[in-house]
């Protein structure tokens, strides 16, 4: 008999041991007479079995699409089963959602109208579970069994493996176990009766994961009878899949050698230049020296479901090029000293994030979507070196080198506002208006001749004035601004006259202290 009972439990499936172990954990922790700590353990398995269930729904919601999406392709072929999988869901979910109403009824009775299942309170008490499941007249245990007897049969008519339909059937079952007194209670009362409220909470969360697992194992079924191999006898031939037909020296190329359709059972062995592949995916890995253009050919051979072998010829090339890196400034195609200069990087295939650069005569950093770079040194040349991730390594695609200048000199310039209020710069040369001319701050220099747009700060500049006598009459800045002498000097100046802003001295951003050209002011 100790035999017979052995090969009994190995013919169990672990699904089913995993249950049986559970109901054993649970009537000794009942036996425990429910101290906090177990009923904090029923509370763990809870959680646990509504993780699981999440997880098994989601799959069987995937086994759903997969479904779909075959009858969108093919609906002729595929409706009829995607017709069956969707009542095997309808009666799925709606065994699920009334398993899910006896499990707040039961704990609306442990804890009243503001129950939450996902938070019991009164966790040990031992009335809630009788008084919903096994009340005279009301309980509702035999109809959760009737309900579940109902599906089970539903559920195993689409199984064709035998050890399947009995997992599903033993996961599904009410059969009371058998005890050693005389009377034999019903399946809802080994279930309910005397079962404090999170136990009973718990096993209908076990129950839930049973209906999920039978409605998996129904949907890989007609997943599986849909048999979406048909395609595999329509067309036979080979096929070269690369990742790309030109690649970098010192990268790898790689491509996968492939049938039309690919029996999952049954792997095609491929011949490459007379050697096979030394693995069952059709992956074709080989190392690239010298750069140029390289043909390979071979053959793939399958064996049928009748044993023949069928053999199917391909042939395919690819190009091996130099590493390649595009390093370009933005606004010119020389670097300007003491400035932050904007390079674009790029290299073809690379990601951003897989390339790095370097830079002699000054720093390189990156900024944003570009790099900045800032070069020191006038009149030596700066190189930037790119590298790049590639297959795992760090290799050097290119370098480029730039010259490196001093910024040219700015224009001084008077900034005032036209007669629309928008921004505009005097450089002298023409009339100015007398009364714009004295709201203005001062002398302002900058570079913008559409390349550069570099501000400079006025250091100090000097004004002309002529008397009647031709006598030329200098009055010192206050700073970038006008002084009051300079102010009253051009209040006193008529129509048609003019003075001279000169020696303009100027700092930009690279530091240096520069003289700048003088401005011819004509007072209109």
């Amino acid at each position: 008999m100790a035999s017979g009972k052995n090969q009994s439990v190995s013919r169990m499936s672990p699904r089913q041991r995993m249950i049986n172990l559970m109901y054993i954990v649970l009537t000794a922790m009942l036996a425990l007479n429910e101290s906090s700590a177990v009923l904090n353990g029923f509370s763990q398995v809870a959680d646990a079995l509504e993780r699981s269930n999440r997880t098994i729904t989601a799959r069987n919601v995937g086994l759903y699409q997969q479904l779909q999406a075959f009858n969108e392709k093919n609906p002729g072929k595929g409706k009829v089963w995607l017709d069956k999988a969707t009542d095997v869901r309808a009666k799925t979910d709606k065994l699920y959602s009334y398993i899910d109403s006896l499990k707040y009824e039961i704990v609306r009775a442990a804890d009243g109208d503001d129950a939450d299942v996902n938070d019991i309170v009164n966790r040990d008490n031992l009335d809630a579970a009788s008084q919903v499941m096994l009340a005279p007249g009301t309980g509702k245990g035999k109809a959760l069994r009737a309900r579940i007897d109902q599906y089970r049969s539903y559920i195993i008519g689409f199984l064709d493996d035998e050890a399947k339909r009995k997992n599903v059937a033993a996961a599904l079952s009410t059969t009371p176990p058998k005890t050693g007194e005389g009377d034999q209670k019903l399946w809802e009362e080994t279930m309910f009766e005397n079962m404090p409220a999170i136990a009973a909470v718990t096993l209908l969360s076990t129950l839930q994961n049973s209906v999920r697992y039978a409605e998996g194992e129904v949907l890989n079924q007609i997943l599986t009878n849909v048999d979406m191999g048909d395609l595999r006898v329509n067309l036979i031939d080979a096929f070269v899949v690369p990742q790309s037909r030109i690649v970098m020296r010192g990268t790898k190329y790689s491509a996968n050698i492939v049938l039309a359709a690919v029996d999952t059972t049954q792997r095609p062995v491929v011949y490459i230049n007379g050697h096979r592949l030394n693995n069952d995916r059709g992956l074709y890995e080989v190392g690239t020296g010298a750069a140029g253009n390289y043909d390979y050919s071979g053959y793939i051979e399958v064996m049928g479901r009748d044993g023949s072998v069928t053999k199917r010829e391909f042939k395919s090339s690819y190009t091996v090029i130099d590493p390649l890196a595009t390093v370009s400034a933005t606004m010119m195609n020389v670097l300007y000293a003491g400035i932050n200069n904007p390079i674009s990087i790029a290299v073809p295939g690379v990601p951003e994030n897989s390339i790095s650069a370097t830079m002699t005569n000054g720093t390189l950093t990156k900024s944003g979507n570009g790099w900045i770079a800032h070069p020191t040194k006038v009149g030596a040349e700066c190189e930037i070196t790119v590298s790049a991730e590639m297959d795992g390594q760090r290799t050097n695609v290119g370098s480029t080198k730039f010259r490196v200048r001093k910024l040219p000199d700015p224009m001084p310039f008077i900034a005032f506002k036209d007669a629309n209020g928008n921004p505009s710069r005097y450089k002298g040369g023409r009339p100015f208006p007398k009364a714009t001319l004295l709201s203005a701050r001062g002398v302002d220099a900058a570079i913008d001749d559409d390349i550069l747009n570099i501000d400079y700060k006025v250091l100090s500049f000097e004004t002309v004035f002529f008397d009647s006598m031709g006598n030329a009459i200098p009055e010192l800045s206050s700073g970038s601004n006008f002084s009051e002498r300079q102010l009253a000097a051009i209040r006193r100046l008529q129509h048609g006259k003019r003075f001279y802003i000169s020696h303009v001295k100027a700092v930009g951003p690279d530091g240096i202290t520069r003289d700048l050209a003088p401005i011819e002011v004509i007072i209109n």
